[in-house]
């Protein structure tokens, strides 16, 4: 069967419908009456699940980390790992935004220009404490910063992840989102409720936001201190 080129069918088209003097709203009402007349369903894009690493994966990067002994870059990969904040938000954490006795750090203008609280372990307050203690030592700003007093970059952390990535024997890519979609799955999997981690991930839709609103932190840290002390790494 040949068809009529688009071009000139949309010509023929315009001779119908230009006596109604159409705007946008109107003509795409008449397009969806048309798919409806033809029974023309809508193709829905494929909804790809996002790759999450596994327990053991975890297990063998951590150790890598563990067996270089380079105490910084501990700490910054727990809490990458414990909290789930994206890079850009991690580099940009301020020591007085870590509240240690909380176990809680406040995220400042993440994804959206939104402010939220994440969470930590408890059993990782003692090595952060001493973290922090040499950071201000060293007259830090930020939680994270060089020697030279420049705080990390996004860039320089993910080449960390890699550089470890690598030395642990995972050869496909590991980018830091998907270390994030692991605490996410995780958490649910050990039975925590979409509610309680939809706070602490900085995502937000239409539909959740009501709900979420009503929850207080509080409700949300006890759930997630028991699963936490389930974790694969300690």
């Amino acid at each position: 069967m040949t068809r009529t080129p688009p071009k000139k069918k949309a010509k023929e088209v315009v001779k119908l419908l230009r006596a109604e003097r159409p705007d946008y709203a109107y003509l795409k009402s008449v397009f969806r009456a048309l798919r409806e007349e033809l029974e023309i369903a809508v193709p829905r894009k494929e909804v790809r699940l996002p790759e999450v690493p596994t327990e053991e994966d975890i297990r063998r990067f951590y150790q890598a980390v563990w067996n270089c002994r380079n105490f910084a870059d501990m700490v910054l990969i727990k809490t990458l790992f414990y909290t789930g904040v994206r890079v850009s938000e991690l580099v940009a954490i301020r020591l007085d935004e870590v509240d240690v006795e909380g176990c809680q750090i406040r995220i400042t203008q993440g994804k959206g220009s939104k402010d939220r609280q994440v969470p930590f372990p408890r059993s990782f307050r003692e090595l952060l404490a001493l973290h922090i203690g040499q950071m201000q030592t060293k007259g830090a700003v930020y939680l994270f910063e060089s020697v030279r007093k420049h705080k990390y970059t996004d860039r320089g952390v993910r080449k960390m992840l890699a550089r470890y990535a690598t030395q642990a024997g995972i050869t496909r890519s590991m980018s830091p989102h998907k270390w994030r979609h692991f605490l996410f799955t995780w958490l649910k999997k050990e039975g925590i409720d979409d509610a309680l981690i939809q706070p602490y991930s900085g995502h937000a839709t239409r539909q959740s936001l009501e709900i979420y609103s009503r929850l207080s932190l509080a409700d949300a840290q006890g759930a997630y201190n028991q699963a936490m002390e389930r974790f694969p790494i300690r």
